[in-house]
């Protein structure tokens, strides 16, 4: 898979009250090819995912945007004045999260996206942000010195050392003033690695900096799919979501396409997930919800997010080399991910406790009973009952799939129509 790599930043824009959360983000990405070479003033498509509860989580918000970069390869956009595609921005429940931003590009200003990236949107950002924006407006006033008792302490700036947060007074602001750069001294250079230790220095494209009391510590970049995480205060790159099964050796996501979490049980619908037609694109076809079409695709992409129904195949003239490994087309799993074979699901199949739906929940994957959609109609069927999941490998017209129930468990054949579940395999 061609590779591109991006350099992100996002600021968060709010509305008047502190407890209020982003109503836009302004975003911000650096494109360069895989050479390491900036790609400057050229269209570039984008689709921007905010995903919940995980980098493998439904999408709650999914919108496109077509820019122009500069000539220094940044391109700038705004989350929430896109083309809709899935949701409302501002029906986000921020409470709800933690959520992540996933962004795709495609660098020929198409919809052909082969830059994928994903990485957590924080908490902190949106109540420090909100909390800033409202005080640093206009002059700092007698009225303002009062919030900022509340809200600034050694913690939130190193500059307060040895003040508690109600001992905070005005010649204090006016401190702070200078050494950040407020009023007549926003030029001034104040902010620097000595007057704030919230300035890090010297780091590279995919790099961070963290303060360790001390002295200023570099964490690499990561690997593709990998998230930050936090271990003692200490950050460390790690891969989220996945598990492995002992026996095979194999590594899986942990949960389905479009789940919102890790199956508690065999019947919990939060962890069903998506229902994807064999060899189609994550388009918003798969989405339990989405809108019915009879009208076949007479390409690998469709080009709209309708479940195709009526037909033995959604596609006019059937493709074998669809989803075949990480590099395949239209391989909906993330980067680094695919679908399993037939063999290996056999394999899998093999370890379990038992032959049949319990077998598949007790096993170290918690694969869930989350039904079908129906190739004639597009109506969900056995919901709660059977599994039904796609493997990438194919026989003769049809599909090969795992499937179960409370009985039996099996790998077998069908038409590529349907919609059935997702489960990733680390290549």
């Amino acid at each position: 898979m061609k590779k591109f790599f991006t350099l992100l930043a996002a600021v968060l824009f709010t509305a008047a009250a502190w407890s209020q959360v982003p109503e836009k983000m302004s975003f911000q990405a650096v494109i360069r090819d895989t050479e390491g070479n900036l790609v400057t003033e050229q269209e570039i498509g984008m689709q921007i995912s905010i995903l919940q509860e995980s980098i493998f989580g439904a999408s709650v918000y999914v919108e496109t945007h077509t820019r122009v970069t500069n000539v220094n390869g940044l391109v700038t956009i705004t989350i929430g004045d896109g083309d809709l595609v899935h949701g409302t921005f501002s029906g986000i429940d921020w409470s709800a999260g933690p959520y992540f931003i996933k962004t795709e590009t495609d660098p020929s200003g198409g919809t052909n996206y082969t830059i994928t990236g994903t990485s957590q949107l924080l908490s902190v950002p949106y109540a420090l942000h909100s909390g800033m924006a409202d005080i640093l407006t206009g002059e700092i006033t007698e009225s303002q010195i009062s919030d900022l008792q509340d809200y600034l302490t050694e913690e939130t700036d190193p500059l307060f050392t040895g003040h508690s947060a109600s001992g905070i007074e005005a010649d204090d602001i006016g401190n702070w003033d200078e050494a950040h750069g407020w009023g007549d001294h926003a030029d001034a250079g104040y902010l620097t690695e000595e007057t704030d230790p919230s300035v890090p220095k010297g780091t590279t494209v995919g790099e961070m900096q963290y303060w360790n009391g001390s002295v200023w510590v570099t964490v690499p970049s990561g690997e593709d799919g990998q998230v930050l995480t936090f271990a003692g205060g200490i950050p460390i790159w790690r891969t989220q979501g996945e598990v492995e099964n002992p026996v095979t050796g194999k590594i899986w996501m942990d949960r389905n396409l479009g789940a919102l979490r890790v199956a508690g049980s065999s019947t919990d619908a939060d962890a069903y997930g998506d229902l994807y037609q064999w060899g189609r694109p994550g388009d918003g076809h798969q989405m339990r919800t989405s809108g019915t079409t009879d009208i076949q695709s007479s390409s690998d992409d469709p080009g709209h997010g309708d479940f195709i129904f009526g037909h033995e195949d959604w596609r006019t003239t059937q493709n074998d080399n669809l989803w075949q490994g990480v590099n395949g087309t239209n391989n909906p799993c993330p980067s680094g991910y695919r679908l399993p074979t037939d063999a290996e699901w056999n394999a899998e199949r093999q370890t379990w406790s038992s032959n049949n739906a319990n077998g598949a929940f007790d096993s170290p994957l918690k694969l869930p009973v989350a039904g079908y959609r129906v190739r004639s109609s597009g109506s969900l069927s056995n919901v709660g009952s059977y599994g039904y999941y796609w493997s990438g490998s194919v026989y003769f017209t049809y599909s090969r799939y795992l499937g179960f129930n409370s009985t039996d468990a099996f790998v077998g054949s069908f038409l590529r129509s349907h919609g059935y579940s997702v489960r990733c395999i680390r290549d």
